[in-house]
């Protein structure tokens, strides 16, 4: 149930019906409406649906390819078919999987399905999604193998993995902070499994826990970091800044695209105002992954900055790459982003002090200039505006000046990007597009 490069955010706390262990046939009709409805509910807030939809298959019946450093993993189905999906699988069964990532019969588990996640949820809501599942149309789909070379090919490899990297167990709440942090904690760190693409990884794939939500890779994008800080982190986002991009996709700082749009589309868009609360605060009680004291000056506009004034390129920056990015940029993308980048209320996000274009790493700006991408479209926002690609327009080297003109202009600060990166970027999309 991997997001696709997600934000990754989810569900409340709730005690609902005890275990359950009658049959699978049996699941539904004996579990109570309430169940069913928080089943639906952890469903969509943990955004399932993705990654077991392949793209013009049937809901849940799996077969979507996963990308990882590894190969390519693909979901499973988990309608409840008794020969192909779930429906032979006992809440059990299922628990086992959620919290330990072992499936029936012993067989570990890949975490491009988030057990490293999951484990932290109470029994009673696994118990409810699994209610849940049992209710959908069954759908007869064989799951596909993964295509990795040996040894990740071999499941057992994922008994050393889990050894070293992943701690189970359920949530523990924080006596030192308040219900709704805790919450909070509950919704990002569980089934929302934000950390799955917005933390860095080391080279077997785990999530550096020491530099979580720090910024990382997921499925071909760049997750931007949730940390506090000014500029590439969420430190100049209010709490109803979060709350109202979760719901709608947009906020007066950005506009979620990629992705990202696709998790506000089919995820948090449908959760209720206390829990998306609840995440905001506990995201902004994150601490700022830098502690230079020159790494998070203000970027509201009160400063002023000799690249505003002047359209000069700051210190850190070639002159002449500033110059040629700033023509691209006013052939190209002033029309919607303005001069002064701060785009359109309500229409075109703004690019001054925005925290993607900022990020540590250029991977998601540089992505969305090739490919185009169109805003997430929710009951709140239905328009769903679309940015046209560039790929065929601009080569490597005009895409590097234009973002690092973007990345050094309207008092934004950060680092240059090389035509090297972006040709990287061309390869990793062509190769997504031919899976």
């Amino acid at each position: 149930m991997n997001t696709r490069t997600r934000i990754s955010i989810a569900v409340g706390i709730a005690l609902v019906a005890g275990s359950m262990t009658i049959a699978p046939t049996l699941l539904a009709r004996e579990s109570s409406h309430a169940e069913l409805a928080r089943g639906e509910y952890l469903v969509k807030a943990g955004d399932c649906a993705a990654c077991h939809t392949n793209e013009d298959g049937q809901p849940f019946a799996g077969g979507f390819p996963v990308p990882t450093p590894f190969g390519t993993i693909y979901s499973t189905n988990i309608t409840p078919d008794p020969e192909t999906g779930i429906g032979h699988w006992t809440s059990d069964d299922f628990y086992k999987a959620m919290h330990s990532g072992i499936a029936p019969g012993g067989r570990h588990l890949y975490p491009a399905f988030p057990y490293p996640w999951y484990t932290k949820l109470s029994r009673n809501d696994v118990d409810a999604i699994r209610a849940y599942l049992a209710t959908l149309k069954p759908v007869h789909q064989a799951n596909k193998p993964p295509e990795m070379p040996w040894p990740f090919s071999d499941r057992a490899v994922m008994a050393g993995w889990n050894a070293l990297y992943f701690k189970e167990g359920t949530f523990q709440s924080n006596p030192q902070k308040s219900a709704q942090w805790n919450l909070g904690a509950y919704l990002v760190e569980g089934l929302g499994h934000c950390g799955a693409c917005h933390s860095p990884k080391n080279f077997a794939g785990a999530p550096e826990h020491d530099k979580a939500y720090h910024g990382g890779y997921g499925e071909n994008w760049y997750a931007t970091s949730l940390a506090s800080d000014l500029r590439d982190g969420l430190g100049q986002w209010s709490e109803q800044d979060i709350v109202q991009y979760l719901k709608t996709g947009a906020n007066k700082r950005a506009a979620a695209f990629g992705a990202m749009a696709e998790v506000v589309h089919d995820s948090t868009q449908y959760l209720d105002d206390d829990d998306l609360h609840a995440i905001a605060v506990y995201l902004k009680d994150l601490p700022a992954k830098s502690t230079t004291p020159n790494a998070n000056p203000p970027v509201d506009g009160t400063t002023t900055e000799r690249a505003t004034t002047t359209n000069a390129a700051p210190a850190n920056v070639n002159g002449d790459r500033f110059a040629r990015g700033r023509g691209h940029y006013l052939d190209q993308c002033a029309g919607c982003h303005m001069d002064n980048g701060e785009g359109i209320a309500g229409v075109f996000p703004p690019l001054k002090g925005n925290n993607v274009v900022q990020a540590s790493d250029p991977e998601t700006v540089v992505h969305i200039i090739l490919t185009g991408a169109k805003t997430a479209v929710t009951d709140k926002n239905p328009t769903g505006l679309a940015m046209p690609a560039f790929d065929w327009k601009l080569d490597n080297q005009q895409v590097a000046d234009l973002v690092t003109y973007l990345r050094n202009a309207w008092g934004n600060r950060a680092g240059a990007v090389d035509a090297s990166k972006v040709a990287d970027t061309r390869r990793t999309i062509v190769a997504a597009r031919t899976k």
